[in-house]
C-alpha cells in the first residue's frame, strides 16, 4: 500500500509576518514511524515548494497512493480542505485523511465534507500505522484506536506515546529540506522536538490540549543523537528546539548542555523558555553549550491577566529573566499577546512599553487569538466574544475578538504601533545592527511589511 503525506500550500500561515517556513516534523514522524515498518510513502510539502495546484494534482495523479494524508492548522485550514478535494477528484479509490491540530478538535466540521473519509484525532504515528496495516490486512478500521469517521463515529482514544525514543528521527529526507526558511531567507536552521505536553496549561495552548498536561520527555542521549544527525546529514548550522517549553524541568536542560559540550558539538542553537525557571545556572549552561537564543512568553503586562490566562508567572520574574539573559549574551524574543479579553487601551499601551523596557533583542506583538481545543476559545464561545468565524483570520494578525474598550479596527492599529515603536528606534535599530549584522534590517523590514 502507497501512502501520500502533504503539507497543503498556504497563503495564510500564522507565522507568515515573520517569514517562516518550517518541516512539518508532524507528518516527518508519521512517515518515519511507516517507513520503519517497510510501508511505501512520499511527503509532497506543498508549502515549502510554493506549489500551485495544477502542480500538486500532477503530484497526486503521478504518485497514485492508496492513502492520502493532509495536515493542517486553524489558518490553514481552508487550503487543507482543498487539497482533501482535489486528492479526491484525482484519486477517488484512495482514502483520504485529515490531521493535526484543528481536524483533532473540529472532527465533525471536517467529516461533513464528502471528499474527507477519516480524521486522525491527536498524536498520529502509531494511530497511522494500525491504520494502514489494518487495510492492508483487510481489517475493520472501527478497531482503530483515534480515529473519527463516517457520521462522525468516534472510536476510542489511543492512549499518548509514553516512550518518545522508541520513535525514529523525522524523516527529512522525503521532505525539501533546502527549500525552509526564515525572514523569508533560506538559513542552515533545522528542527527537532525534544519532549511532548505540558503540564502549566496556559489557557491559550492549543499543543498542551493535544499531547496532554504531562510532559514526556525523550533521554538526553536520544535528543544530542538527533542533534549530531541533523549537523552531518543535514548540515545544520543552528537548531532550534520547538518544544512548547523546553526549559520547563531545569535540570533536565542541565543534563543536555553537559551531554552537548561532552561530545563537543559546535552548533548554535535556541528554545523556547519560560521566564519563572531560568536561574543563573541554568543561564549560564545553556550559553556554553551554544544557547544564543530564547524565545520567552511575555504575553502581558497585567499581572491580572497573565493570572486570568493562567500563566503562572509575575512581572517581577520576566523583568528578572531578560536581565539575566543579558547578562548571559543569549538573545531573546519576547513574545506579546495584546487584546485578551479584559484588556483595555490603557493595558495594551502599557504592555507595549513595558516590552520596551524589557529590552529583548526581538518582540513578537500577535493578536489575542483564541484557537479550537484551548479553554481561551471555549470561554469565548460561551461568552460570545468571537466576531470572526473566518479560519484563515486566525493567524495572529487579524483581530478576531473585541476587547472591553478596543473595536478590532482598533486593535489592529495598536499591533502595528506596538511593531512600529519597538523596531523602529535609533538606539534599538544601531543595537542590534552591532549584534545581527544588516540581517536586522531585513528582519524590521519584513515585520513592519507583513503586519
Amino acid at each position: 500500500m502507497k501512502v501520500l503525506f502533504i503539507n497543503p500550500p498556504y497563503f495564510n500561515s500564522k507565522y507568515k509576518f515573520i517569514g517562516l517556513v518550517a518541516p512539518p516534523l508532524g507528518i516527518a514522524y508519521m512517515a518515519a514511524v511507516l517507513e520503519e515498518n517497510d510501508i511505501d510513502v512520499q511527503i509532497i510539502d506543498a508549502a515549502a515548494l510554493e506549489m500551485s495546484w495544477e502542480t500538486l494534482e500532477s503530484e497526486i495523479r503521478r504518485i497514485s497512493p492508496q492513502i492520502i494524508a493532509i495536515t493542517a492548522l486553524t489558518p490553514t485550514i481552508y487550503h487543507g480542505l482543498q487539497t482533501a478535494q482535489l486528492a479526491k477528484k484525482t484519486c477517488p479509490e484512495a482514502m483520504v485523511i485529515m490531521g493535526g491540530y484543528h481536524p483533532s478538535f473540529n472532527y465533525q466540521e471536517i467529516l461533513e465534507k464528502d471528499y474527507v473519509d477519516l480524521v486522525i484525532i491527536g498524536e498520529g504515528e502509531y494511530t497511522m500505522l494500525e491504520l494502514v496495516k489494518t487495510m492492508e490486512n483487510g481489517g475493520d478500521i472501527k478497531n482503530v484506536k483515534g480515529i473519527a469517521y463516517g457520521d462522525g463515529v468516534l472510536t476510542p482514544p489511543r492512549p499518548l506515546i509514553q516512550d518518545l525514543d522508541e520513535l525514529p528521527f523525522p524523516a527529512r529526507h522525503l521532505l525539501p529540506m533546502d527549500h525552509y526558511k526564515i525572514l523569508n531567507m533560506k538559513l542552515d536552521t533545522a528542527t527537532l522536538i525534544s519532549g511532548r505536553g505540558c503540564p502549566m496549561q496556559c489557557s491559550f495552548c492549543a499543543s498542551a490540549a493535544l499531547h496532554g498536561n504531562r510532559l514526556r520527555m525523550r533521554s538526553t542521549d536520544n535528543v544530542v543523537d538527533e542533534m549530531e544527525h541533523l549537523i552531518q546529514d543535514h548540515d545544520a548550522g543552528m537548531i532550534a528546539f520547538m518544544d512548547d517549553t523546553f526549559t520547563l524541568k531545569p535540570s533536565r536542560v542541565e543534563e543536555i548542555c553537559d551531554e552537548i559540550m561532552r561530545r563537543d558539538i559546535d552548533v548554535y542553537w535556541g528554545c523556547t523558555a519560560r521566564v519563572d525557571n531560568l536561574s543563573e545556572k541554568v543561564l549560564r549552561k545553556l550559553s556554553d553549550s551554544g544557547c544564543i537564543t530564547l524565545f520567552l512568553g511575555v504575553e502581558s503586562a497585567d499581572q491580572q491577566q497573565l493570572d486570568r490566562v493562567n500563566k503562572q508567572i509575575t512581572i517581577e520574574k520576566i523583568r528578572q529573566a531578560f536581565s539575566l539573559a543579558r547578562e548571559n549574551d543569549i538573545r531573546t524574543i519576547a513574545s506579546v499577546v495584546l487584546g485578551m479579553p479584559g484588556d483595555t487601551r490603557e493595558s495594551i499601551e502599557r504592555t507595549i512599553k513595558f516590552t520596551k523596557e524589557l529590552n529583548p533583542s526581538y518582540a513578537v506583538f500577535s493578536l489575542a487569538t483564541p484557537y479550537p481545543g484551548t479553554r481561551f476559545y471555549q470561554e469565548a464561545v460561551q461568552d460570545n466574544l468571537i466576531r470572526v468565524k473566518d479560519w484563515s483570520k486566525y493567524t495572529l494578525l487579524s483581530p478576531v475578538l473585541d476587547t472591553v474598550d478596543c473595536s478590532r479596527d482598533e486593535l489592529k492599529s495598536l499591533q502595528k504601533k506596538a511593531f512600529r515603536q519597538f523596531y523602529l528606534r535609533p538606539v534599538y535599530l544601531l543595537k542590534q545592527v552591532r549584534m545581527d549584522g544588516p540581517i536586522l534590517l531585513k528582519t524590521v523590514a519584513t515585520m513592519i511589511k507583513e503586519v
